[in-house]
């Protein structure tokens, strides 16, 4: 029964002759909530404590497909989990208070987006499971309430579709983060982080907006 949820919202089927047709609508959604979970976590990870961590454990082991796939791995486990949380709120929660949660959510993790993150220290612990064990580890521990896991909480209850939003999220914190890993501080100093998390701020308050106003988009 859940499985709608997970995929993505699955219109009924159109009355009007001249409306689209369910299958083009569903694939438009599908492919919205994609690329605005993409778009929306690559910018909020930009400057953020898993980015500036990334790059510690990258200097630390300097094994970076290693460190990658330990991030990838943390990242979809993280995600997955803060995207069946938001999908199951969203279904079982009536839609007007959900509506104004998710507001509340996007709004809040907009102002976030304005406060700079610092280094946790937990990269400098001693590695006792190698450079993937390590990462792995302390990248799903320091995603754990991060606002790129609620931004996936919150974007996954929008759209009521699992998959595509975790698809899209996890591809944005690998969008964001591979660079770091593979080129090192070279690039993070190049990112202008003042600008990218005010630009990012302004898309979650767009959203927020939004569903104040009962858009649909």
């Amino acid at each position: 029964m859940l499985l709608p949820v997970f995929l993505g919202r699955k219109p009924a089927r159109a009355v009007a002759a001249s409306a689209p047709a369910p299958d083009k609508l569903y694939l438009r959604s599908v492919v919205e909530a994609f690329l605005v979970s993409c778009g929306a976590v690559a910018l909020a990870e930009l400057g953020d404590k898993t980015q500036l961590l990334a790059l510690v454990l990258a200097a630390r082991f300097r094994a970076p497909g290693a460190v990658i796939l330990g991030i990838l791995t943390a990242t979809l486990a993280n995600h997955f989990l803060a995207g069946a949380v938001g999908t199951l709120l969203a279904a079982y929660l009536n839609p007007g208070v959900m509506r104004w949660v998710l507001a509340a959510s996007f709004i809040a993790t907009a102002l976030w987006m304005l406060v700079p993150d610092k280094d946790t220290g937990l990269a400098e612990k001693p590695a006792r499971f190698g450079a993937y064990g390590t990462t792995a580890i302390t990248f799903f521990l320091v995603e754990m309430g991060d606002k790129t896991q609620i931004a996936t909480a919150a974007l996954a209850a929008k759209y009521q579709a699992l998959i595509p939003v975790v698809a899209g999220t996890v591809l944005g914190m690998m969008i964001a983060d591979v660079p770091v890993v593979l080129l090192g501080e070279a690039v993070a100093k190049k990112i202008p982080l003042t600008l990218v998390h005010r630009v990012a701020a302004a898309a979650f308050i767009v959203l927020g907006v939004l569903m104040i106003l009962g858009v649909r988009t």
